[in-house]
Protein backbone atom coordinates (compact mmCIF):
# COMPACT_ATOMS: atom_id res chain seq x y z
CA UNK A 1 0.00 0.00 0.00
CA UNK A 2 1.12 3.35 -1.02
CA UNK A 3 0.70 6.76 1.65
CA UNK A 4 0.58 9.93 -0.24
CA UNK A 5 2.69 12.56 1.64
CA UNK A 6 -0.37 15.05 2.12
CA UNK A 7 -3.96 15.29 1.57
CA UNK A 8 -3.82 12.55 -1.40
CA UNK A 9 -7.57 12.23 -2.66
CA UNK A 10 -8.60 9.03 -4.74
CA UNK A 11 -7.08 8.72 -7.81
CA UNK A 12 -9.92 6.86 -9.78
CA UNK A 13 -10.24 5.70 -13.16
CA UNK A 14 -14.00 6.11 -13.80
CA UNK A 15 -16.84 7.41 -11.90
CA UNK A 16 -18.27 4.96 -9.09
CA UNK A 17 -21.40 4.22 -8.32
CA UNK A 18 -21.34 6.69 -5.21
CA UNK A 19 -20.94 10.13 -6.81
CA UNK A 20 -22.86 9.84 -10.40
CA UNK A 21 -26.34 9.05 -10.96
CA UNK A 22 -27.65 5.21 -11.79
CA UNK A 23 -29.92 6.99 -14.28
CA UNK A 24 -29.53 8.50 -17.75
CA UNK A 25 -28.80 12.56 -17.63
CA UNK A 26 -32.21 14.35 -17.42
CA UNK A 27 -32.47 17.24 -19.20
CA UNK A 28 -33.70 19.55 -16.15
CA UNK A 29 -33.75 18.97 -12.31
CA UNK A 30 -36.45 19.72 -10.39
CA UNK A 31 -34.85 18.81 -6.68
CA UNK A 32 -36.30 19.83 -3.57
CA UNK A 33 -34.97 20.39 -0.55
CA UNK A 34 -36.35 18.26 1.96
CA UNK A 35 -39.25 19.22 4.02
CA UNK A 36 -39.63 18.13 7.93
CA UNK A 37 -41.97 15.17 7.32
CA UNK A 38 -39.24 13.68 4.99
CA UNK A 39 -36.31 14.61 7.14
CA UNK A 40 -38.37 12.06 9.96
CA UNK A 41 -38.82 9.80 7.92
CA UNK A 42 -35.21 9.47 6.76
CA UNK A 43 -33.93 9.43 10.18
CA UNK A 44 -36.54 6.40 11.25
CA UNK A 45 -35.32 4.59 7.56
CA UNK A 46 -31.48 4.91 8.85
CA UNK A 47 -32.71 3.81 12.29
CA UNK A 48 -34.22 0.24 10.95
CA UNK A 49 -31.04 0.00 8.14
CA UNK A 50 -28.88 0.22 11.50
CA UNK A 51 -31.06 -1.72 13.40
CA UNK A 52 -31.24 -4.52 10.66
CA UNK A 53 -27.65 -4.51 9.83
CA UNK A 54 -26.82 -4.82 13.27
CA UNK A 55 -28.10 -8.02 13.34
CA UNK A 56 -26.69 -9.07 10.24
CA UNK A 57 -23.13 -8.87 9.86
CA UNK A 58 -23.10 -11.15 7.33
CA UNK A 59 -25.48 -8.86 5.04
CA UNK A 60 -23.06 -6.21 5.81
CA UNK A 61 -20.35 -8.01 4.49
CA UNK A 62 -22.17 -8.86 1.98
CA UNK A 63 -23.11 -5.41 0.80
CA UNK A 64 -19.11 -4.01 1.67
CA UNK A 65 -18.33 -6.34 -0.90
CA UNK A 66 -20.82 -5.98 -4.29
CA UNK A 67 -19.74 -2.06 -3.15
CA UNK A 68 -15.91 -2.79 -3.56
CA UNK A 69 -16.54 -4.75 -6.66
CA UNK A 70 -18.12 -1.33 -8.17
CA UNK A 71 -15.27 0.93 -7.16
CA UNK A 72 -13.90 1.90 -10.55
CA UNK A 73 -16.87 1.00 -12.56
CA UNK A 74 -18.53 3.48 -14.45
CA UNK A 75 -22.72 3.96 -13.81
CA UNK A 76 -23.74 4.32 -17.68
CA UNK A 77 -24.53 8.60 -16.42
CA UNK A 78 -21.41 9.54 -18.55
CA UNK A 79 -22.13 7.56 -21.57
CA UNK A 80 -25.62 8.62 -21.77
CA UNK A 81 -24.58 12.00 -21.76
CA UNK A 82 -25.83 13.95 -25.24
CA UNK A 83 -22.63 13.95 -27.84
CA UNK A 84 -22.42 17.80 -27.32
CA UNK A 85 -22.04 17.41 -23.36
CA UNK A 86 -19.57 14.34 -23.69
CA UNK A 87 -17.44 16.80 -26.15
CA UNK A 88 -17.33 19.37 -23.11
CA UNK A 89 -16.69 17.20 -20.44
CA UNK A 90 -13.70 15.83 -22.68
CA UNK A 91 -12.54 19.37 -22.83
CA UNK A 92 -12.76 19.99 -18.98
CA UNK A 93 -10.81 16.85 -18.77
CA UNK A 94 -7.74 18.35 -20.72
CA UNK A 95 -7.98 21.50 -18.62
CA UNK A 96 -7.37 19.19 -15.99
CA UNK A 97 -4.79 17.65 -17.14
CA UNK A 98 -2.99 20.97 -18.04
CA UNK A 99 -4.04 21.90 -14.25
CA UNK A 100 -2.15 19.02 -12.68
CA UNK A 101 0.85 19.20 -14.98
CA UNK A 102 1.05 22.61 -12.96
CA UNK A 103 0.45 20.96 -9.78
CA UNK A 104 3.42 18.36 -10.40
CA UNK A 105 5.47 21.39 -11.12
CA UNK A 106 4.21 23.26 -8.01
CA UNK A 107 5.12 20.07 -5.84
CA UNK A 108 8.73 19.83 -7.34
CA UNK A 109 9.48 23.19 -6.46
CA UNK A 110 8.17 23.08 -2.80
CA UNK A 111 10.89 20.13 -2.56
CA UNK A 112 13.90 22.08 -4.22
CA UNK A 113 12.27 24.98 -1.83
CA UNK A 114 12.61 22.59 1.32
CA UNK A 115 16.27 21.63 0.50
CA UNK A 116 17.89 24.91 -0.40
CA UNK A 117 16.59 25.91 3.23
CA UNK A 118 17.34 22.67 4.81
CA UNK A 119 21.21 23.71 3.48
CA UNK A 120 20.39 26.74 5.55
CA UNK A 121 19.43 25.08 8.38
CA UNK A 122 22.34 22.49 8.69
CA UNK A 123 24.69 24.65 10.68
CA UNK A 124 22.13 25.51 13.21
CA UNK A 125 21.87 21.79 13.35
CA UNK A 126 25.50 21.55 13.97
CA UNK A 127 26.02 24.06 17.00
CA UNK A 128 23.16 22.24 18.63
CA UNK A 129 24.63 19.04 18.73
CA UNK A 130 27.79 21.00 19.69
CA UNK A 131 26.35 22.41 22.96
CA UNK A 132 23.83 19.03 23.38
CA UNK A 133 27.12 16.73 23.74
CA UNK A 134 29.56 19.34 25.72
CA UNK A 135 31.86 19.80 22.68
CA UNK A 136 30.89 24.20 22.55
CA UNK A 137 29.37 26.29 25.08
CA UNK A 138 25.94 28.88 23.67
CA UNK A 139 27.18 32.58 23.81
CA UNK A 140 26.71 35.18 25.82
CA UNK A 141 24.17 36.91 23.18
CA UNK A 142 22.73 33.48 22.52
CA UNK A 143 22.03 32.98 26.13
CA UNK A 144 20.64 36.46 26.98
CA UNK A 145 18.24 36.03 23.36
CA UNK A 146 17.00 32.31 24.62
CA UNK A 147 16.66 32.93 28.40
CA UNK A 148 12.92 33.41 28.95
CA UNK A 149 11.19 36.55 30.79
CA UNK A 150 10.82 35.06 34.00
CA UNK A 151 14.86 34.06 34.23
CA UNK A 152 14.24 30.75 35.05
CA UNK A 153 17.16 29.42 32.86
CA UNK A 154 19.47 31.79 34.23
CA UNK A 155 18.41 31.54 37.57
CA UNK A 156 18.65 35.14 38.14
CA UNK A 157 18.24 36.57 41.89
CA UNK A 158 20.46 33.37 43.05
CA UNK A 159 23.27 34.27 45.33
CA UNK A 160 27.01 34.30 44.10
CA UNK A 161 27.80 31.63 46.97
CA UNK A 162 24.97 29.39 45.63
CA UNK A 163 26.16 29.98 42.26
CA UNK A 164 29.46 29.12 42.82
CA UNK A 165 28.28 25.58 44.67
CA UNK A 166 25.84 24.59 41.91
CA UNK A 167 28.65 25.26 39.15
CA UNK A 168 30.98 23.10 41.24
CA UNK A 169 28.66 20.22 41.91
CA UNK A 170 28.41 20.53 38.19
CA UNK A 171 31.76 20.81 37.19
CA UNK A 172 32.04 17.66 35.75
CA UNK A 173 28.55 17.43 33.55
CA UNK A 174 28.92 18.03 29.45
CA UNK A 175 26.41 19.40 27.86
CA UNK A 176 22.69 18.71 28.47
CA UNK A 177 22.52 14.97 29.80
CA UNK A 178 19.35 12.77 28.22
CA UNK A 179 18.33 16.14 25.62
CA UNK A 180 17.46 13.57 22.85
CA UNK A 181 15.46 10.88 25.19
CA UNK A 182 13.46 13.77 27.27
CA UNK A 183 12.37 15.92 23.95
CA UNK A 184 11.18 12.31 22.32
CA UNK A 185 9.37 11.52 25.53
CA UNK A 186 7.75 14.70 25.46
CA UNK A 187 6.90 14.03 22.05
CA UNK A 188 3.18 11.94 21.90
CA UNK A 189 3.57 9.70 19.35
CA UNK A 190 7.10 8.77 20.09
CA UNK A 191 6.71 8.58 23.44
CA UNK A 192 4.14 5.81 23.30
CA UNK A 193 6.92 3.51 21.76
CA UNK A 194 9.73 4.08 24.64
CA UNK A 195 9.45 1.63 27.17
CA UNK A 196 11.55 1.56 30.49
CA UNK A 197 13.75 -0.91 29.08
CA UNK A 198 14.58 1.70 26.19
CA UNK A 199 15.67 4.74 28.34
CA UNK A 200 18.50 3.02 29.59
CA UNK A 201 19.72 2.80 25.63
CA UNK A 202 17.99 5.85 24.47
CA UNK A 203 20.17 7.76 27.07
CA UNK A 204 23.60 7.48 25.03
CA UNK A 205 21.21 9.05 22.12
CA UNK A 206 24.17 12.61 21.54
CA UNK A 207 21.61 13.24 18.30
CA UNK A 208 19.24 13.03 15.32
CA UNK A 209 19.13 14.28 12.12
CA UNK A 210 18.26 14.09 8.35
CA UNK A 211 18.82 13.86 5.02
CA UNK A 212 16.59 14.51 1.49
CA UNK A 213 17.58 11.54 -0.75
CA UNK A 214 18.55 12.64 -4.90
CA UNK A 215 15.21 10.88 -5.49
CA UNK A 216 12.28 11.97 -3.86
CA UNK A 217 12.72 10.93 -0.03
CA UNK A 218 14.60 11.26 3.00
CA UNK A 219 16.41 9.09 5.52
CA UNK A 220 16.58 9.61 9.25
CA UNK A 221 19.77 9.25 11.37
CA UNK A 222 20.21 8.34 14.88
CA UNK A 223 23.94 8.77 16.46
CA UNK A 224 24.39 6.78 19.42
CA UNK A 225 27.24 6.78 21.92
CA UNK A 226 29.51 3.77 22.81
CA UNK A 227 26.90 1.89 25.26
CA UNK A 228 26.07 -1.75 26.11
CA UNK A 229 23.04 -2.85 24.02
CA UNK A 230 24.32 -2.58 20.72
CA UNK A 231 28.07 -1.74 18.59
CA UNK A 232 26.24 0.56 15.67
CA UNK A 233 27.30 3.96 15.66
CA UNK A 234 24.64 5.35 13.50
CA UNK A 235 21.02 3.64 12.93
CA UNK A 236 19.05 5.23 10.06
CA UNK A 237 16.12 4.50 8.45
CA UNK A 238 15.01 5.17 4.85
CA UNK A 239 11.74 6.66 3.40
CA UNK A 240 11.00 6.20 -0.04
CA UNK A 241 8.61 7.74 -2.55
CA UNK A 242 7.30 6.48 -5.62
CA UNK A 243 8.72 7.56 -8.93
CA UNK A 244 5.39 8.89 -10.22
CA UNK A 245 3.15 11.63 -8.11
CA UNK A 246 -0.24 11.05 -7.62
CA UNK A 247 -3.39 13.34 -7.61
CA UNK A 248 -2.88 16.85 -7.51
CA UNK A 249 1.24 16.48 -7.66
CA UNK A 250 1.92 15.09 -4.47
CA UNK A 251 4.88 12.42 -3.96
CA UNK A 252 3.50 9.26 -2.98
CA UNK A 253 4.84 7.36 0.13
CA UNK A 254 6.36 3.79 -1.09
CA UNK A 255 8.19 2.30 1.56
CA UNK A 256 10.61 2.20 4.33
CA UNK A 257 14.23 -0.02 5.08
CA UNK A 258 15.82 0.40 8.72
CA UNK A 259 19.17 -0.35 9.59
CA UNK A 260 20.07 -3.97 11.23
CA UNK A 261 21.02 -3.05 15.01
CA UNK A 262 24.00 -5.17 16.06
CA UNK A 263 22.54 -6.34 19.89
CA UNK A 264 25.25 -7.94 21.96
CA UNK A 265 24.18 -10.76 23.07
CA UNK A 266 21.22 -10.81 25.65
CA UNK A 267 20.74 -6.94 25.15
CA UNK A 268 18.35 -6.93 22.08
CA UNK A 269 15.87 -4.82 23.66
CA UNK A 270 13.20 -5.55 20.84
CA UNK A 271 12.36 -9.17 22.43
CA UNK A 272 11.85 -11.22 26.17
CA UNK A 273 12.63 -14.42 27.10
CA UNK A 274 9.82 -16.30 28.05
CA UNK A 275 10.63 -19.19 30.59
CA UNK A 276 7.69 -22.26 30.76
CA UNK A 277 7.69 -25.49 32.79
CA UNK A 278 7.74 -28.76 30.99
CA UNK A 279 6.55 -32.16 32.23
CA UNK A 280 7.54 -35.50 30.52
CA UNK A 281 4.98 -37.71 30.36
CA UNK A 282 7.13 -40.81 30.88
CA UNK A 283 9.68 -39.61 33.68
CA UNK A 284 7.27 -37.28 35.32
CA UNK A 285 10.02 -34.94 35.52
CA UNK A 286 10.50 -31.24 34.91
CA UNK A 287 12.55 -29.15 32.80
CA UNK A 288 12.40 -25.04 32.35
CA UNK A 289 12.23 -24.10 28.38
CA UNK A 290 13.02 -20.22 27.02
CA UNK A 291 11.13 -18.78 24.04
CA UNK A 292 11.72 -15.59 22.93
CA UNK A 293 9.02 -13.64 21.69
CA UNK A 294 8.76 -10.27 20.19
CA UNK A 295 8.18 -7.49 22.41
CA UNK A 296 6.98 -3.47 22.93
CA UNK A 297 10.16 -1.44 21.91
CA UNK A 298 11.13 1.78 20.32
CA UNK A 299 13.84 -0.11 18.17
CA UNK A 300 11.21 -1.93 16.49
CA UNK A 301 10.59 1.27 14.60
CA UNK A 302 14.05 0.14 12.61
CA UNK A 303 12.17 -2.93 11.18
CA UNK A 304 9.35 -1.28 9.28
CA UNK A 305 6.55 -2.89 8.19
CA UNK A 306 6.08 -4.48 4.46
CA UNK A 307 3.06 -4.11 2.12
CA UNK A 308 0.65 -6.79 1.71
CA UNK A 309 1.85 -9.75 -0.27
CA UNK A 310 -0.49 -11.96 -2.59
CA UNK A 311 -0.77 -14.18 0.18
CA UNK A 312 -1.66 -11.82 2.40
CA UNK A 313 -4.09 -10.36 -0.31
CA UNK A 314 -7.33 -13.02 0.68
CA UNK A 315 -7.14 -12.31 4.46
CA UNK A 316 -9.01 -8.68 4.51
CA UNK A 317 -8.34 -8.81 8.35
CA UNK A 318 -4.64 -9.07 8.22
CA UNK A 319 -4.20 -6.42 5.12
CA UNK A 320 -6.00 -3.82 7.14
CA UNK A 321 -3.47 -4.66 10.27
CA UNK A 322 -0.36 -4.20 8.06
CA UNK A 323 -2.20 -1.08 5.91
CA UNK A 324 -2.59 0.77 9.59
CA UNK A 325 1.09 -0.28 10.50
CA UNK A 326 2.63 1.04 7.69
CA UNK A 327 0.30 4.13 8.34
CA UNK A 328 1.50 4.92 11.67
CA UNK A 329 5.35 3.64 10.29
CA UNK A 330 4.78 6.56 8.02
CA UNK A 331 3.76 9.22 10.18
CA UNK A 332 5.82 8.44 12.65
CA UNK A 333 8.68 9.19 10.39
CA UNK A 334 6.75 12.66 9.28
CA UNK A 335 6.90 13.57 13.07
CA UNK A 336 10.51 13.22 13.13
CA UNK A 337 11.60 14.54 10.00
CA UNK A 338 8.65 17.62 10.64
CA UNK A 339 8.82 18.21 14.63
CA UNK A 340 11.36 16.58 16.21
CA UNK A 341 14.50 17.36 14.71
CA UNK A 342 13.35 21.32 13.84
CA UNK A 343 12.49 21.98 17.33
CA UNK A 344 14.24 19.92 19.37
CA UNK A 345 14.88 22.40 21.98
CA UNK A 346 11.10 22.84 22.29
CA UNK A 347 10.20 19.19 23.08
CA UNK A 348 13.20 19.25 25.75
CA UNK A 349 11.60 22.07 27.28
CA UNK A 350 7.79 20.92 27.00
CA UNK A 351 7.15 24.62 25.61
CA UNK A 352 5.81 22.79 21.80
CA UNK A 353 3.00 20.44 23.92
CA UNK A 354 1.60 23.88 24.46
CA UNK A 355 0.90 24.03 20.45
CA UNK A 356 0.50 20.53 20.18
CA UNK A 357 -2.62 20.91 22.78
CA UNK A 358 -4.38 24.07 20.94
CA UNK A 359 -4.00 21.90 17.90
CA UNK A 360 -5.83 18.76 19.33
CA UNK A 361 -8.43 21.51 21.08
CA UNK A 362 -9.51 22.99 17.45
CA UNK A 363 -9.76 19.36 15.85
CA UNK A 364 -12.40 18.10 18.80
CA UNK A 365 -14.19 21.73 17.97
CA UNK A 366 -17.90 20.65 16.66
CA UNK A 367 -17.68 17.58 17.53
CA UNK A 368 -20.86 15.49 20.09
CA UNK A 369 -19.00 13.85 22.92
CA UNK A 370 -21.61 12.30 25.25
CA UNK A 371 -18.92 11.94 28.26
CA UNK A 372 -21.77 9.54 29.88
CA UNK A 373 -21.16 6.86 27.14
CA UNK A 374 -17.95 7.49 27.00
CA UNK A 375 -16.89 6.67 30.81
CA UNK A 376 -18.93 4.05 31.15
CA UNK A 377 -17.07 2.56 26.87
CA UNK A 378 -13.99 3.08 29.09
CA UNK A 379 -15.19 0.87 32.14
CA UNK A 380 -16.12 -1.59 30.40
CA UNK A 381 -12.91 -1.42 27.98
CA UNK A 382 -10.69 -1.38 31.24
CA UNK A 383 -12.76 -4.76 32.11
CA UNK A 384 -12.54 -6.51 29.44
CA UNK A 385 -8.76 -5.70 29.36
CA UNK A 386 -8.13 -7.30 32.81
CA UNK A 387 -10.24 -10.24 32.00
CA UNK A 388 -8.02 -11.06 28.59
CA UNK A 389 -4.80 -10.38 30.57
CA UNK A 390 -6.27 -13.15 33.49
CA UNK A 391 -6.73 -15.36 30.14
CA UNK A 392 -3.12 -15.43 28.28
CA UNK A 393 -1.15 -15.82 31.54
CA UNK A 394 1.37 -18.40 30.70
CA UNK A 395 2.70 -20.70 33.34
CA UNK A 396 5.29 -18.41 34.42
CA UNK A 397 2.89 -16.45 34.87
CA UNK A 398 3.91 -13.46 33.51
CA UNK A 399 0.81 -11.44 31.31
CA UNK A 400 1.79 -12.60 27.19
CA UNK A 401 2.23 -9.04 25.88
CA UNK A 402 1.92 -8.16 22.22
CA UNK A 403 4.72 -6.79 19.89
CA UNK A 404 4.73 -3.45 19.02
CA UNK A 405 2.39 -1.90 16.17
CA UNK A 406 5.57 -0.67 14.08
CA UNK A 407 7.06 -4.11 14.40
CA UNK A 408 7.26 -6.81 11.19
CA UNK A 409 4.92 -9.48 11.66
Amino acid sequence: MAEPIRNKRPDLTAPTPQNTPATNAPISSHAQQPGVASIKEEDMDRATAAAIFAQNPKLVQMIQGRLGSLIGRSSGYIESLPPVVRRRVAGLRAVQQEHSKLEDDFQKEVLELEKKYFAKFTPLYEKRAAIVNGKAEPTEEEVKAGDNEDGQLQAEGTSEASTQQQSEAVENVAGIPEFWLSAMKNQTTLAEMITDRDEAALKHLTDVRMEYLDKPGFRLMFEFAENEFFSNKIITKTYFYQNESGYGGDFIYDHAEGDNIEWYPSKDLTVRVEAKKQRNKNTNQTRIVKKTVPTESFFNFFSPPQTPSDDDAEDEDAVGDIEDRLELDYQLGEDIKEKLIPRAIDWFTGEALAFEEDFDDEDLDGEDFDDDEDDDEDDMSEDHDDEEESDEEDESGKPKQEAAECKQS
